[in-house]
């Protein structure tokens, strides 16, 4: 005797509304989950910035050292732009007491609000780091903590 099978069998897989739905349930979780993750990729960013500042800070030591006064990034020859390209740098000032630096968010990074500018002024033997969501950057001292890294 031989026995048959049924003709119909059911078919292995998912189907298009199970796909969708799979699909719809991993976007809401990673809208959800991707600005809980922006904060530590823009402050692992910053690091680029603070690294460029501090290198640029070494520079003007070594030039005045020799020449009595602090340079303009030109008479460095430094790059106008950090290690990774997340800032731009510039020199804002230069006498012979000291100098301010800055340091632009550009790109992704200009997301990171608070921490969008760097200053790094030296005058005498002062040093002071500060930061904002402005060129002037105003932060008050634990926001400028939290961007410096400290």
């Amino acid at each position: 005797m031989t026995t048959r099978s049924s003709p119909r069998r059911r078919a292995a897989g998912f189907t298009l509304i199970e796909m969708l739905a799979a699909v719809s349930i991993t976007g809401v979780l990673a809208s959800i989950a991707y600005p809980s993750f922006e904060a530590p990729i823009q402050k692992a960013r910053r690091t680029d910035a603070l690294v460029a500042l501090m290198q640029l800070q070494m520079a003007e030591a070594r030039w005045h050292s020799y020449h009595r006064r602090y340079a303009t990034l030109d008479e460095l020859g430094a790059a106008p732009v950090s290690a990774n390209r997340h800032y731009t740098l510039q020199v804002v000032s230069v006498d012979d007491d000291g100098f301010a630096l800055r340091a632009t968010a550009t790109g992704l990074q200009a997301r990171d609000q608070a921490c969008r500018y760097l200053m790094l002024s030296v005058s005498g033997a002062n040093v002071v780091q500060a930061s904002g969501a402005s060129a002037d950057a105003t932060n008050p001292a634990a926001a400028n903590r939290r961007c410096w890294g400290f």
